[in-house]
């Protein structure tokens, strides 16, 4: 099933003053950065990955709990309206502990080891459980903000070698259990789940690593972001579906 285009709001004046900004501001967090502006990064070059990897198994026990009803997590184009573009309905799932610094408190509850590990990686962003189920295609896209890089731990990857993956400018990466893989969301990347397993990753945006003119620039712009429609409107679409009836 395609992503359901024709129910993306049109955007705001704010926020289409925000798309002018973005390539400016992402060159300047670029020539501020202390680490290469590539489309992947060696995990190692962060210190904190290893802490997930270690602990990978009790962050997999509480996700396999709160997991365990898929039709009791949110699809994110129901809760976030701007990813209907590339989330087909249904079919991409998110469960929040952070989101642009705002703590999902139930579900961090639900998830009180995990939620630990993820207070210690310096400049968290955002932290959610990624849910794609068998046969989703998320299309070509890109990113807000070079002021943050992307890791995802592998949580549950389906078995069969080529046939759920990632592509990220033109290499094609798979994950695995256990194991951390970074990334820049701003370079051209989709993701294809063509087998017939569940993948599951804890997707984490965290700041990166900069001078003092790129964590300026880089706050001020999240700051917008994080104050904006697009994120207000995806917390207000997570108690929407937490308070949604049931029959």
């Amino acid at each position: 099933m395609a992503p359901s285009k024709a129910l993306v709001p049109k955007p705001n004046w704010i926020l289409r003053f925000g798309k002018w900004m973005q390539p400016r501001t992402n060159r300047w967090i670029a020539r501020s950065s202390r680490v290469p502006d590539v489309p992947v990064h060696d995990p190692a070059n962060f210190r904190w990955t290893r802490l997930l990897e270690d602990n990978w198994e009790a962050i997999r026990e509480e996700a396999a709990a709160v997991l365990q009803d898929l039709e009791e997590v949110p699809p994110l184009a129901t809760i976030s309206p701007d990813h209907r573009r590339i989330a087909p309905a249904g079919r991409w799932r998110s469960y929040f502990l952070v989101g642009y610094r705002y703590r999902d408190e139930p579900n961090c509850r639900a998830c009180p080891r995990t939620a630990e590990l993820i207070s210690r990686i310096p400049g968290l962003n955002s932290a959610f459980f990624s849910v794609l189920v068998p046969g989703t295609h998320l299309p070509a896209h890109t990113g807000v903000s070079k002021a943050f890089l992307t890791c995802h731990l592998g949580i549950q990857v389906p078995r069969e070698s080529g046939e759920c993956r990632m592509r990220v400018v033109d290499d094609w990466l798979e994950w695995q259990e256990g194991k951390c893989l970074v990334f820049d969301d701003v370079f051209n990347h989709e993701v294809r789940n063509d087998s017939e397993e569940t993948r599951i990753v804890l997707l984490v945006q965290f700041k990166r690593p900069v001078g003092p003119v790129g964590w300026i620039v880089g706050n001020l712009f999240l700051e917008g972001v994080r104050r904006s429609r697009f994120v207000q409107d995806a917390r207000a679409g997570v108690e929407r579906w937490r308070n949604r009836p049931r029959d």
